[in-house]
């Protein structure tokens, strides 16, 4: 798994984060989403590598990075907070400027680092999702029944003991559909009751203080001032959803917009990894 790449952690001003880093050219950051950790991306990574320098950390909250400690604000969760990890990751490993991508939680992540630090981010992958607030707005019970579990995670406590009780049962996966060693690595994650509340505690500044951000953002009129490309997955339910999901994105981007749906599931860097870094590699050599 990421032949060629190097692990390592690294100690930043907020936080500790594992990080696989590898390959050469422009440097393109990767993050992942719920529940997974970077190993999500070992399908993928390794084909971006032959272009770009590629760094693939565990969010803060995650896998076997520092969990944040907790506040009334869940602002050490927030995507602010973890995009400052960003900047401050890649300012470590020698680059000022870098193209990000994210996928599911981790794409409210990205979104943040490119609206908070426009001058740092050249590009905006964002894979699986919309901004927060915009899914928040638009809730209604179609949403609410597929989405139930943001607001179940916002709950004190209780989502926790829930998972705890048989991670396996609540999130599923397997090697066959991971890969034997991301599977492992993905496993270890979920039995642990730290990075279980870690992760829950995403989604709780997920519904309060990241939302407050997004809607600070729109009052401003602050929109993304890079080349963004947006990637469903259409065995997944945002065109069900949201329609033209490049039309929820429009209003939040300042300058080119693409995307399209990709013929997968929600897990898209396990399900179809070459078609991924297919549309990624194309995306930052073009715009």
């Amino acid at each position: 798994m990421f032949d060629g790449f190097q692990l390592e952690m690294i100690e930043l001003p907020e936080a500790t984060l594992r990080v696989r880093h590898g390959g050469s050219g422009s440097p393109l950051l990767l993050l992942h989403g719920h529940p997974r950790t970077h190993a999500t991306w070992h399908r993928v990574a390794p084909i971006l590598a032959n272009y770009h320098t590629v760094v693939c950390p565990d969010l803060r909250g995650f896998g076997r990075s520092s969990i944040p400690g907790d506040t009334d604000d869940h602002a050490a969760s927030s995507k602010r907070a973890k995009a400052r990890d960003c900047i401050a990751l890649m300012q470590h490993l020698g680059y000022d400027r870098f193209a990000i991508a994210g996928h599911d939680r981790g794409s409210y992540t990205a979104f943040r680092t490119a609206m908070d630090h426009p001058s740092a981010v050249t590009h905006l992958i964002v894979l699986d999702g919309v901004p927060i607030l915009e899914a928040l707005e638009r809730c209604d019970a179609r949403f609410a029944t597929a989405w139930w579990h943001w607001f179940f995670f916002a709950q004190p406590g209780k989502p926790e003991q829930a998972i705890n009780a048989d991670p396996d049962a609540w999130y599923g996966g397997s090697a066959e559909q991971m890969g034997l060693e991301a599977y492992a690595d993905y496993r270890a994650a979920i039995h642990d009751p730290r990075v279980i509340h870690g992760m829950i505690e995403d989604y709780r500044a997920g519904i309060t203080i990241d939302r407050l951000h997004d809607a600070e953002d729109r009052e401003a009129g602050s929109r993304i001032a890079c080349p963004t490309m947006v990637l469903w997955s259409r065995r997944d339910d945002l065109e069900q959803l949201y329609g033209d999901v490049l039309e929820v994105w429009r209003p939040w981007t300042a300058a080119s917009l693409q995307g399209k749906g990709l013929d997968c599931g929600h897990h898209m860097a396990e399900e179809a990894p070459e078609a991924l870094a297919t549309e990624i590699l194309r995306f930052l050599e073009f715009s």
